[in-house]
């Protein structure tokens, strides 16, 4: 006989577990014990999720002392996050099968290995090998925390904490750039200390969830669709590849591209082929059925993309547009900061107290279109305040969308699918961080590399070697001139990013309110079992 103990956090029904009774049910958890469990959770996260940013500002020196170019520039961002993205449904999927706890512990300590090889990267090609090892582990963290929540919280409920836990992962995205830039600017640490920071606190992560995190182990009658996930990785990374080099090593209208986005779009329709006819899908296709989640989805890339693209790119904004130093331009990504954590926290309390949340979604929606349009007018001759502001503009909005784009979800689906449905939605939020930091780097890189050429004809300066300048080196009419081609592209880059933020203000304006449910997942999970038999 299978073990049938519902776990805190369990997707599904075991389809071979006894008919569950009242007395099965789970006895609702206080706000004390609550708090205890997730803290650990809390912890975890916002160590994995910096672990995306906080290299942002360090990047010019990074580069620079390691002999890359600008066309590697975004891969030591995007290799992380592609890691983090491909794996997040297979962690969700292991979560049926293994001890949940264990799952987060070993994600935990994945994550602690690749800081570690990253802080002692000798060459690019190694950092870049050791960003992927801390994708592996944030992408089961990132996976496993939410679901977790969702069991042992009522949605009615999970505002307020989703409020602080959406805080937390915006904080956490947002405040990497200025924790980096201390530390490159401090003589005694260094850019390698951006990784080395991560390790004590995942470690005293680890110990705390062993302490708070009491989760029975439940073992499932389920597979992985090891096929399928191959396809989804495989497409997913072919298309990445094509976005990160199309512009750069060849032209965006070229066979390469021709090539490489026909692989893309014939592996992922394999992918959609098998996720359909599997038992276990990785991605199962009956949750698109649902219009909540379709259009939550579809938000929340796109709210990946704003959030992802906006932080990394100030940052080298700030750093070349303007000839800060790193720790000035950590210092300048506070109002975003700022922004997103009010926002995100002051809509998770309301949304609790009063039950309604579909008016923050459009709230967001329109908040980050202004956020976009405002830093598309941007240059190197921009006042900072002014720049500060629209930073705060475009931070309230993602703040307001991020996390409520999950609780609108998981409130309106059956809580068999919580988990499908989560890491689905983790999983496309990450990929459009993921796209977005890529496409939006060749976007910057093809501008930038065009820009140069016609201010400086005749200049060695291809697309795909152009090195990250180094304005300390550059006599002062030459130091105007790339001061301004930064400040320029980076404003373009707002500007192209700014329809894939229509186009998520529209997908949220298709989402239909209903009430939140006031059971947790775990809750009506039992229920739905013992209407079953």
């Amino acid at each position: 006989m299978p073990d049938t103990t519902t776990e805190p956090g369990a997707t599904g029904p075991d389809p071979t577990a006894t008919p569950t009774t009242g007395a099965d049910t789970p006895a609702p958890l206080g706000r004390r014990d609550v708090l205890q469990a997730i803290s650990g959770l809390m912890l975890g996260m916002f160590m994995a999720i910096l672990a995306s940013t906080i290299v942002s500002n360090a990047l010019p020196r990074i580069i620079s002392d390691l002999n890359g170019s600008q066309s590697v520039y975004t891969w030591v961002v995007t290799t992380e996050l592609l890691a983090m993205t491909a794996t997040v449904p297979l962690w969700g999927k292991m979560a049926d099968l293994y001890s949940r706890k264990l799952l987060i512990q070993l994600s935990l300590a994945m994550f602690v290995l690749g800081s570690l090889v990253a802080g002692f990267a000798p060459n690019i090609e190694v950092l870049i090998a050791s960003r992927i090892a801390q994708g592996l582990g944030a992408g089961g963290i990132s996976a496993l925390a939410t679901i977790v929540m969702a069991a042992m919280i009522p949605p009615r409920e999970l505002g307020r904490y989703s409020g602080i836990f959406g805080a937390v992962f915006g904080v956490a995205t947002v405040a990497g750039p200025l924790i980096g830039g201390i530390l490159v600017d401090t003589s005694w640490l260094g850019w390698r200390w951006c990784f080395f920071i991560g390790v004590p606190f995942t470690l005293a992560s680890i110990a705390l969830l062993q302490k708070t995190l009491h989760l029975p182990v439940v073992r499932k009658e389920v597979t992985i669709d090891w096929l399928g996930a191959a396809l989804i990785v495989t497409g997913v990374s072919t298309l990445l590849v094509w976005s990160s080099l199309a512009g750069n090593k060849f032209a965006w209208a070229s066979g390469w591209t021709a090539l490489l986005v026909a692989v893309g779009v014939v592996l992922l329709a394999l992918a959609v082929f098998v996720e359909g006819r599997a038992k276990d899908p990785v991605v199962p296709l009956s949750i698109f059925r649902n219009r909540t989640v379709t259009m939550s989805i579809i938000a929340s890339a796109l709210v990946g993309v704003a959030m992802f693209g906006g932080t990394v790119f100030l940052s080298q904004y700030f750093q070349i547009g303007h000839g800060m130093s790193p720790t000035k331009a950590g210092l300048l990504s506070l109002p975003l900061i700022f922004g997103l954590l009010v926002s995100s926290t002051v809509a998770g309390q309301l949304i609790s107290k009063y039950g309604r949340w579909k008016a923050y979604l459009v709230a967001g929606g329109v908040i980050m279109v202004a956020g976009m349009l405002l830093l598309s007018t941007i240059g190197a001759g921009t006042a900072i305040p002014l720049v500060a502001v629209y930073m705060a503009v475009l931070g309230v909005g993602v703040g307001l969308l991020m996390q409520n784009l999950v609780l609108a979800a998981q409130n309106d689906v059956p809580a068999k699918d919580l988990g499908a449905t989560t890491s689905t939605l983790t999983f496309f939020r990450s990929l459009g961080g993921a796209v977005g930091v890529s496409a939006l780097g060749a976007v910057l890189a093809n501008r930038i590399s065009s820009d140069f050429a016609e201010r400086f004809p005749g200049a060695p300066t291809g697309g795909s070697s152009t090195a990250v300048p180094d304005l300390t080196t550059l006599p002062e009419p030459v130091r105007l001139i790339v001061q301004d081609i930064y400040g320029s592209a980076t404003a373009h880059l707002f500007l192209v990013a700014t329809p894939i933020a229509v186009i998520a203000a529209i997908a949220v304006l298709l989402i239909k309110e209903k009430p939140l449910m006031t059971l947790s997942g775990d809750e009506r999970l039992a229920a739905e079992m013992a209407n079953t038999h």
